[in-house]
């Protein structure tokens, strides 16, 4: 009996600020996010790049990627995206923009990935505010005669 269809693995799940793909069909991942450091709220993210890698599986799925905010519950954005894997050997790569994500408070936000509606992965993005550094003139070596 030959499976008509096989949930996949989720390979990897990358946040960054521009996915490029080169000639040969491999990606280039530019500014991959750990958090967001800024100096003040709120603020809006031009755009988030969602790098999703799929695996071992075999069929049609519904892909979504979810933002959720701090209180854990809101859903700030959602996108969702149809893929097929053709053999478990294969691999699909999905890359989800998203565009102007407005961040209102500090904390931990909330990326979620699901497949066919069963959640693979959950990981936080913490958005903190800090301080600019300090202002270096004036502050060189001084000179003691």
């Amino acid at each position: 009996m030959t499976p008509s269809r096989i949930l996949p693995d989720l390979q990897c799940s990358l946040i960054c600020e521009d996915v490029r793909q080169e000639s040969s069909g491999n990606f280039i991942l530019v500014g991959v996010l750990n958090y967001i450091n800024v100096q003040q709220l709120p603020v809006t993210a031009l755009k988030l790049c969602f790098f999703n890698r799929w695996t071992a599986g075999f069929g049609q799925f519904n892909e979504s990627v979810r933002l959720i905010g701090p209180d854990q519950v809101t859903v700030l954005r959602k996108s969702d995206l149809k893929f097929a894997l053709q053999d478990v050997n294969l691999h699909a790569t999905n890359v989800t923009v998203l565009g102007q994500v407005k961040f209102e408070t500090p904390g931990a936000y909330f990326v979620e990935v699901l497949v066919d509606d069963v959640m693979k992965l959950r990981f936080p993005l913490v958005v903190n505010i800090v301080q600019p550094p300090p202002d270096k003139k004036g502050s060189g070596p001084t000179a003691v005669v």
